[in-house]
């Protein structure tokens, strides 16, 4: 089965740091798409990241500019999303979401891609900033 686990959130200050950390397991790091969603209550999830791999990276985007920042280490199966200066607003749950580079590699344009597109999700690490 393909399991994705978040860590790392929790409480930070306005202006500090978090990062966050998908292990994936039962899925190959070699093809594949994976991405950072955020989620407030009642609203749809958000993408904020996302690096698409098809024997290179073909797609590598941070929409929430100059703060968030997604990274992956191959070999430990590790998806990571640096959060930056981080502001009250932030506080939401993140999620991490696979699914195979080639499922959304001529989907990707400039903008955010649907939830939908996901096969895969991690059940979410809070985050909470304090003003």
């Amino acid at each position: 089965d393909v399991r994705l686990v978040e860590s790392g959130g929790g409480l930070a200050q306005a202006g500090g740091s978090l990062m966050l950390s998908c292990v994936v397991s039962g899925f190959t790091f070699y093809a594949y798409a994976v991405a950072w969603f955020r989620q407030a209550p009642g609203k749809e999830r958000e993408e904020v990241s996302c690096i698409v791999n098809v024997d290179v990276t073909i797609f590598h985007g941070d929409f929430v500019k100059d703060r968030f920042t997604i990274s992956t280490n191959n070999v430990e199966s590790t998806a990571y999303l640096h959060l930056n200066n981080l502001k009250p607003k932030d506080t939401d749950v993140f999620y991490c979401a696979a699914t195979w580079g080639r499922a959304v590699a001529d989907k990707r344009g400039d903008g955010r891609l649907s939830s939908l597109y996901w096969n895969y999700w991690g059940q979410g690490t809070q985050v909470a900033v304090a003003s």
